[in-house]
């Protein structure tokens, strides 16, 4: 009994929130108009239902009963069409009728809208079905070619006039959305509405009524708000100098005198006392430190010989400037190779580009991801500059002791780095075949652009490679490789919209093309694609234009963003000049380690004593042995450990590693005859030697022993 009672309060409350015209209880001013509740009589209306309605008119003043529609008058409407059939959800109440006498299709509002039924707020607020409503057509120059976005929402749009798309008739440019022109005309209100590109406002609104746009005969919202400017009357006063010598703090001002606060003259948002900068008694004129770096800079640009204005992710793209606190010049832009060379020369051309300032990177345990995204997002960031990377709290990080500092620590910074993005909501689908994905909080806190930043400092820092690109993702950013258009196998497996095509790519059959699109029909309505399917053989245009949508128009804005930060220190410009090169950086998984690999990646440095290098010469051959006996198994170290071992990671670094790996050899100490006799008993004590590394410099010092017995068992020994 409790339920029941439960249930049936609710359902009074519901009818109580209903509208009595169209029965929903959407509450949407833009769209529907005022909703408007009178308790004393148990009613509930939309604005636009009672405009619209066929029966009601207004008979009273404004201030009765709803904007003077009488609640009787009301009532009477309710009955009498609750005897109609709306057309569009087929159930009763339907109010709004075509104009056309001979036309008998009735709706309520609501489906109205959604049926392409067009109702003019204005004169005798006639509605039109869509056989005959009012129409526009795309008059323009010759050269004029209609536009691919609104020009409210900037979000892409189907060139094609429509109940759903408007155009102004003025500059005939202007194309939107008829929602959003709708709520631009509520929110502007009668003194405001015109048109986002030309401002016609007579012809606009004329040809806006006649379209069924409601304009709102008030001032515009941001208007009507109380105090909406109140903090433009505020001045600022408060001393922002490092060190604020006025004894009643910093926000005292006085009227004059040392202590009364002066704003900046260019930005007025900084202040400070005359006392606390060290200005003159009558000193009126003074410009903050932000202001003043800026002049500078904007200064420096127009000056400079190449010209032009710097964007807005100039500290992105920039090439290292000097710094005040360096009085050594910066180092010059490595020219880059013009052939088509392996990657790895390209990036150590652009690594180049770093200057010898450090900058500090704090990693809270093994966060490296918000460590890196706060890095690019700090004022002071500057990509020219190398990366100090400190492990916070190394306890709970997998880091030997040995690496927590140096480029060890770097190294391993970017290795987690890198395998934290893909892991991120910035990416999607299975490991090392990553697509984009659309997440609308990524999107409003820019992550695309900081990801794309932080993987190319990863690269131009001789981190490991990306390697977990997709193919249909390295070509939408790159477009490499040329080839037919992107189809249903490089979406990304298992999502919502994969499936969906998925099942209209399946359908062997029109009944089962149609009944998928029907499955689909949200998809289809946002791509552009819903139209009448009459034969099978539309499915694959269908298809293409839906794949197209989903991985191209619809990620559009995340694609410009993540280009935009793997501009960072050159690294898109690179990749775009030479995209068959990256290939193997960007999408193919990490190299496999094999013993000619390491073999190469080693530079071996001999001694420049004869003695010496004759004991050294054997040692590389041991090391060529070793390398071999690891790969294939007769070793009890993989060339990961001995990899790991040797420069402090497990990957090959896509730029070559900075500075390169080298070996050294490793001698007894000990001089004249003590050496020699040493050198008769070295098979008896081979086995004391242990090879040691020099992670700084990515140093190994091979033991010189007298058989490959010996050196096999020290190198053993140790990376164990």
């Amino acid at each position: 009994m409790r339920r029941k009672k439960a249930r049936r309060s609710q359902d009074l409350v519901d009818q109580e929130q209903r509208c009595a015209l169209c029965r929903l209880c959407d509450d949407d001013p833009a769209l529907l108009g005022e909703k408007v509740t009178l308790k004393d009589h148990n009613l509930c209306v939309h604005y636009f239902c009672l405009l619209t309605s066929c029966g009601v008119y207004q008979r009273g003043k404004e201030d009765e009963g709803v904007f003077g529609f009488l609640v009787d008058d009301i009532k009477q409407e309710v009955r009498r069409s609750a005897r109609l059939v709306c057309s569009g959800c087929k159930k009763k109440g339907a109010c709004v009728g075509c104009s056309v006498r001979r036309c008998r299709r009735t709706v309520h509002f609501p489906c109205g809208r959604r049926r392409d039924f067009l109702s003019q707020f204005t004169g005798l607020f006639p509605s039109f079905c869509p056989d005959h409503s009012p129409t526009q057509t795309a008059l323009g120059g010759p050269d004029l070619s209609p536009p691919r976005s609104c020009s409210v929402c900037l979000d892409p749009l189907d060139p094609v006039l429509s109940f759903s798309v408007l155009k102004c008739p003025s500059c005939h440019s202007s194309w939107f959305h008829r929602d959003c022109v709708q709520r631009q005309a509520h929110s502007a209100g009668l003194f405001f509405f015109r048109c986002t590109l030309c401002s016609n406002q007579k012809d606009f609104q004329e040809e806006m009524l006649r379209m069924g746009i409601y304009i709102p005969e008030r001032d515009a919202s941001w208007e009507l708000e109380a105090n909406a400017y109140s903090e433009l009357l505020e001045v600022y006063t408060r001393c922002d100098a490092l060190v604020c010598l006025c004894s009643d703090g910093r926000t005292h001002s006085a009227k004059t005198g040392w202590f009364q606060v002066i704003r900046c003259q260019l930005c007025g948002s900084r202040g400070t006392h005359r006392k606390c900068w060290g200005l003159k008694l009558d000193a009126r004129d003074w410009a903050c430190s932000d202001c003043t770096e800026d002049a500078e800079e904007t200064a420096s640009t127009v000056t400079s010989p190449q010209g032009g204005q710097r964007s807005l992710l100039s500290k992105l793209h920039s090439s290292p400037i000097s710094c005040k606190s360096c009085m050594t010049p910066p180092p010059l832009r490595a020219a880059l190779p013009v052939g088509a060379g392996p990657p790895e020369g390209i990036l150590q051309s652009l690594g180049l580009q770093l200057c010898p300032l450090s900058m500090w990177v704090e990693v809270d345990g093994d966060q490296a991801l918000s460590a890196g995204v706060e890095l690019v997002r700090r004022a002071d960031f500057d990509p020219t500059r190398t990366l100090s990377v400190c492990f916070k709290d190394p306890q709970m990080t997998p880091l030997p002791s040995s690496l927590q500092d140096g480029d060890a620590a770097r190294q391993y910074f970017l290795e987690l780095l890198v395998q934290q993005i893909q892991d991120s909501v910035v990416f999607e689908g299975p490991d090392g075949s990553k697509n984009l994905a659309l997440d609308s909080q990524a999107l409003r806190d820019d992550l695309y652009l900081d990801v794309g930043c932080l993987l190319a400092l990863s690269l131009a820092h001789g981190g490991p490679p990306v390697g977990f690109f997709s193919p249909a993702l390295y070509r939408c950013l790159f477009n490499y490789p040329p080839g037919p258009p992107l189809d249903l196998t490089h979406m990304t497996p298992g999502t919502l919209c994969t499936r969906r095509v998925g099942r209209i790519a399946e359908a062997e059959s029109v009944e089962e093309l149609r009944e998928a699109a029907l499955g689909s029909r949200e998809l289809l309505e946002l791509a552009g694609c819903s139209r009448p399917i009459g034969s099978l053989e539309e499915k694959e245009a269908l298809v293409e234009d839906l794949v197209r949508f989903t991985m191209v128009t619809r990620m559009q804005l995340p694609l410009q963003r993540f280009r935009e930060g793997l501009q960072t220190l050159g690294v898109f410009d690179q990749v775009q000049r030479l995209p068959s090169v990256f290939h193997s950086v960007f999408c193919e998984a990490e190299v496999h380690l094999s013993a000619q690999t390491l073999h190469q990646l080693f530079s071996i440095h001999f001694s420049p004593q004869e003695d010496r290098r004759s004991r050294e010469t054997p040692v590389s051959s041991f090391w060529r042995r070793f390398l071999q006996d690891c790969e294939v198994g007769r070793s009890s170290v993989s060339l990961k450990d001995l990899l790991r071992f040797a420069t402090g990671t497990e990957e090959l670094p896509a730029a070559g590693g900075l500075p390169s790996p080298s070996i050294s050899f490793l001698h007894r100490r000990g001089g004249g005859g003590e050496e020699r006799r040493l050198r008769r008993r070295e098979c008896l004590k081979d086995e004391g030697l242990l090879p040691e590394r020099e992670l700084g410099s990515k140093r190994l010092l091979l033991p010189v022993t007298s058989s490959y017995q010996a050196f096999k068992s020290c190198m053993e020994q140790a990376i164990s």
